[in-house]
């Protein structure tokens, strides 16, 4: 099997300017006999294009292959001290140290600039050692400012553009994580609006549709009469909770005053219009409040029990036998608890349709409040069964539950 040959780095298309350049102004240097150094083991004057040749090639790969050029750059800068020598040279080979650190490896980054150190200083002993004078120290001058001035320089742009990136990455995470929150803040409050919909419009509607079944089913004028009474009564009430809706789902303005929020000082009202509609149905309703001239209970848990109890009374129109429908309501142990009964069997007659979303609605009320409900068929100790609903909604241990 023939392997494919690994393909070769392609340079950067401002490299090649860059290595021309330099190219370039060497050539320039050169023709001028401009020279860095004196005579030197290789004093022939078209010796010093040789290096300056190799840089060029170096230069070209700067940003292809950082640790190639390097490699090669610094075989041209040795090869260029044994000739007259080129300014070029030396220019460009800075320029592939800062280029090695800059878009090499993070280990070649690390590790340059230690190896850079440790030449200059190997340099100025050596120099010293041989010559015994201050011109030694000048040649370590240069040699720092040729090798470890540009890896320094490089490792410090690179410290940067890496800072940058990581900033950049934790504003993208951030701007994520908002939109993850706005989106989950849009479903929550898009959930919320359509329980508080079905809350406000199923209890209306359903009293509608049972009324009017009930007036196409018997050829009565008086009980259609009185049928079409209870719908107009339920039409307006529905109408008036779905303009407060809206206007709960508007922004406030200046002439827009604050629209009140259902509580449990409505449940005598709704208990009461519960018994207006279900008395033809045989049902009655009795509410038990055990917690009357209790402490105040939080606005959210209020709304909740409110919105369980019209629930659970608007399923006992739909669905119970005649009998009684208890609404049950007291405070203890730190909790409030919730129970609606209602008679349970087949119903005969007509009955309204029911999706189920009102339990579903229950349930998702008590759980943003960290409570319970129970919701099912029950036994009593008679042997007659009830359909109970039973919620309980944490609210603090009152004074006297302290005391």
């Amino acid at each position: 099997m023939i392997l494919p040959r690994p393909a070769l780095p392609r340079p950067h298309r401002d490299d090649v300017l860059i290595a021309l350049a330099g190219l370039s102004v060497g050539v320039l240097l050169w023709s001028f006999g401009l020279y860095t150094t004196g005579a030197r083991v290789f004093g022939q004057r078209g010796a010093a294009l040789v290096p300056l040749a190799v840089m060029a090639g170096a230069e070209a790969l700067r940003r292809a292959a950082p640790q190639a050029a390097l490699l090669l750059g610094t075989a041209a800068i040795v090869g260029d001290q044994f000739t007259n020598g080129n300014l070029a040279t030396v220019l460009m080979f800075t320029d592939v140290v800062y280029a090695a650190v800059v878009y090499g490896t993070p280990a070649q980054a690390r590790r340059i600039p230690y190896t850079t150190a440790l030449v200059t200083v190997a340099t100025t002993v050596a120099f010293l050692v041989w010559w015994q004078n201050a011109i030694a120290l000048l040649v370590g001058v240069i040699t720092g400012m040729v090798s470890f001035l540009p890896a320094v320089t490089g490792s410090i742009v690179r410290n940067h553009r890496e800072a940058a990136e990581a900033a950049r990455l934790r504003a993208e995470q951030t701007a994520l994580l908002a939109e993850m929150d706005r989106t989950q803040a849009v479903a929550a409050e898009r959930a919320r609006m359509a329980r508080e919909l079905h809350d406000v419009v199923a209890n209306h509607l359903s009293a509608i549709a049972i009324h009017s079944t009930a007036a196409l089913s018997l050829d009565d004028p008086g009980t259609t009469r009185q049928a079409l009474t209870v719908i107009r009564e339920n039409s307006v009430a529905g109408l008036a909770e779905m303009r407060r809706l809206i206007g709960l789902l508007r922004e406030s303005g200046a002439e827009t005053e604050p629209a009140a929020t259902a509580s449990l000082a409505g449940l005598d009202a709704l208990v009461a219009q519960a018994g207006a509609h279900g008395a033809a149905s045989g049902l009655r309703f009795v509410l038990d409040d055990a917690r009357r001239g209790g402490p105040g209970l939080p606005a959210p848990v209020e709304l909740a029990a409110y919105r369980i109890v019209q629930e659970a009374l608007t399923n006992a129109l739909k669905h119970a036998v005649p009998g009684e429908v208890r609404v049950a309501l007291a405070r203890a142990d730190g909790a409030l608890r919730v129970t609606v009964t209602s008679p349970y069997g087949e119903r005969a007659g007509p009955r309204a349709p029911g999706s189920g979303a009102g339990l579903v609605g229950m349930r998702e009320r008590v759980a943003l409040l960290d409570g319970s409900l129970e919701a099912g068929p029950v036994a009593r100790d008679g042997g007659a069964e009830v359909w109970r609903v039973r919620a309980e909604l944490p609210v603090g241990a009152s004074e006297e539950e302290r005391a």
